[in-house]
């Protein structure tokens, strides 16, 4: 009988375990930006790449805090309070997180030939809105239409600063 008990426990246990992981999968929110560059993969990769080129994007400091800027590993501090590590790096792309965000933050910037004398530039960010501070919808429709505008811009002047001669 202490068997059986045991093992009902443990389906149950295991039972809430997968729906609380279910439950949790759909509070993450992804931000999938992009625009087309009027330049080459290569060329217009070479003015954007670097991982602290955020701090012109977004008109902020931007200073690399331990490791090297364009390699897995790096740390970059933007704004003198927001720190990030470089996750993944490609010949076209790199991917960041924020390690100690409570919303498991992380992006990733990507180009991708179209043709001779053009590019797409991806920027697709990604986070948990079930940890932000205020858990309602209207909140969380409300944080992410200023995570869009925002980057929205940022990739505005990523494209600016690839098409500059």
């Amino acid at each position: 009988m202490k068997l059986l008990f045991a093992a009902a426990a443990a389906l149950t246990l295991a039972a809430s375990a997968l729906a609380a992981g279910a439950a949790r999968a759909a509070d993450f929110v992804t931000i999938p930006l992009e625009t087309t560059i009027d330049k080459p993969a290569d060329a217009a990769w070479k003015k954007i790449s670097g991982f602290c080129d955020i701090g012109a994007w977004m008109k902020t400091t931007c200073v690399i805090t331990s490791g090297k800027d364009g390699e897995v590993g790096a740390v970059r501090r933007i704004a003198d309070r927001i720190d990030e590590l470089q996750v993944a790096r490609t010949a076209w792309s790199y991917s960041y997180s924020q390690p100690k965000s409570p919303t498991d933050y992380h992006g990733t910037v990507e180009i991708r030939p179209i043709d001779k004398g053009h590019s797409k530039l991806l920027y697709t960010l990604v986070y948990d809105a079930d940890a932000l501070p205020k858990h309602e919808p209207a909140d969380k429709t409300a944080d992410k239409e200023r995570r869009t505008k925002q980057f929205t811009n940022v990739l505005a002047t990523m494209k600016g600063i690839a098409e500059a001669k």
